[in-house]
């Protein structure tokens, strides 16, 4: 991008100012060489002078010329000036048509000598048209990634059923069983990716209320230990109490995540939940014993639809809860983090407090 030359109200007014001084030069100059050069080699042309004041046929041959002279300057000035307002508009309406065929990639330069202004809206214009790019990429993987989570459970719960419609299957507690916590967990994604999509687009809507926060974590606890404890793994926590003005189903929603994800992938041993309460933060963290994230996934951990493979292994889960803690947090006003603590994976919501 190149360098601005000056705003472009001072350039129209030094412009102008140029080609008048100059027209006048002109004028002056020429009518001064032009009378000099007549009366010392052919006076008779102006004399004898007469009452009339009228100029006469040579001098308005010599007036033409000068006002032809000075248009000519006024013209090449202005021209230089036009072109280098113009050429970075014309630049911005073709990439806008370039764009609005597909072509997203279209972008607009600034030309030489570009005025400050001109360059302004030319960077904006390319901005814009990153992000729009950024965007129609990030909505192709949405759809991509949505329509394969989507299949799994749907293409499971299509078979099952038509299974008991055929007489396949027999009618028992435990197909049943199975058939609720397929449409569990198709529940879960929808909620996921409605959460996600929610705040990124700006529309996510909040009911804060004060709570004691201690007494939500715990009721989560109680809620998801059973299949923790299933699964191999004890709960213990730490909990500080305190009054918290928090959206207490998001929290829920956030925490529900948080467990799962170590229930998912971590080994099964101690998980340790904790609540830090201080005068401006919350911290609200789950950690387990291992076997933590790679230090080139951390990086990408909360970001959708990024799922943890270790080596050999299959991926688990959808790729959304961690992205979803990570937009809960965010719409506390905080943010999610990931550290490795003793060997273990610590996952932290950490908000702003409202009390």
């Amino acid at each position: 991008m190149k360098r601005p030359s000056g705003g472009l109200g001072r350039e129209i007014i030094l412009s102008t100012v140029i080609a008048t001084v100059a027209s006048v030069l002109v004028a002056i100059t020429g009518l001064y060489i032009f009378y000099g050069v007549v009366i010392r080699l052919a006076p008779e042309l102006l004399f004898p002078l007469t009452d009339q004041w009228l100029p006469r046929g040579i001098e308005w041959i010599m007036i033409v010329v000068l006002c032809i002279s000075a248009v000519g300057i006024a013209m090449f000035v202005s021209t230089r000036v036009a072109r280098r307002m113009v050429q970075p508009l014309v630049s911005v309406a073709q990439s806008a048509r370039s764009i609005v065929a597909g072509d997203l990639a279209a972008r607009a330069e600034t030309g030489d000598r570009a005025t400050s202004e001109a360059t302004m809206l030319v960077e904006d214009f390319n901005h814009l048209a990153d992000r729009l790019e950024r965007a129609s990429e990030a909505l192709t993987r949405w759809n991509a990634s949505i329509a394969h989570e989507l299949r799994t459970p749907v293409t499971i719960l299509s078979g099952r059923l038509q299974g008991l419609a055929d007489g396949v299957f027999k009618p028992d507690p435990t197909l049943f069983r199975s058939l609720v916590a397929q449409v569990d967990a198709l529940a879960r994604l929808i909620e996921d990716l409605r959460t996600v999509s929610l705040l990124e687009g700006g529309r996510m809507e909040m009911r804060f209320r004060s709570v004691e926060l201690s007494e939500e974590v715990e009721a989560v606890v109680r809620l998801m230990q059973p299949g923790l404890e299933a699964a191999g793994f004890a709960v213990t926590t730490r909990l500080d109490k305190g009054l918290c003005e928090v959206d207490t189903a998001r929290v829920h929603q956030a925490l529900i995540a948080l467990l799962d994800n170590a229930r998912r992938h971590a080994r099964p041993a101690h998980i340790d939940v904790a609540l830090q309460i201080d005068e401006r933060h919350v911290r609200l963290s789950v950690t387990d014993r291992g076997p933590g994230l790679s230090p080139d996934f951390a990086r990408h951990a909360f970001e959708p639809f990024r799922r943890y493979m270790e080596q050999g292994d299959s991926a688990k889960g959808s790729g959304l809860g961690l992205s979803v803690v990570r937009v809960i947090a965010q719409a506390h006003g905080g943010d999610a983090t990931y550290e490795t603590i003793n060997g273990g994976a610590c996952f932290c919501m950490e908000i702003r407090r409202r009390n």
